[in-house]
């Protein structure tokens, strides 16, 4: 062992930030979504939005 003392604090505090990150990490994988996909449905909602916009009547 290192003859340097360990500041518990930071230990504790490194380890919950790897925890944090680690779930972030898998957080990504199972929730999110590309660019790609997310542009899609953009331009998906924009043409659905202009198609009822366009069948509205006037009253």
């Amino acid at each position: 062992m290192s003859d340097q003392p360990i500041n518990l604090n930071k230990a504790r505090k490194a380890k919950a930030k790897a925890r944090k990150e680690q779930q972030a990490v898998e957080n990504r994988a199972k929730f999110g979504r590309t660019k790609a996909e997310r542009q899609a449905e953009t331009a998906r909602l924009e043409k659905l939005r202009k198609e009822i916009d366009a069948a509205k009547r006037e009253t």
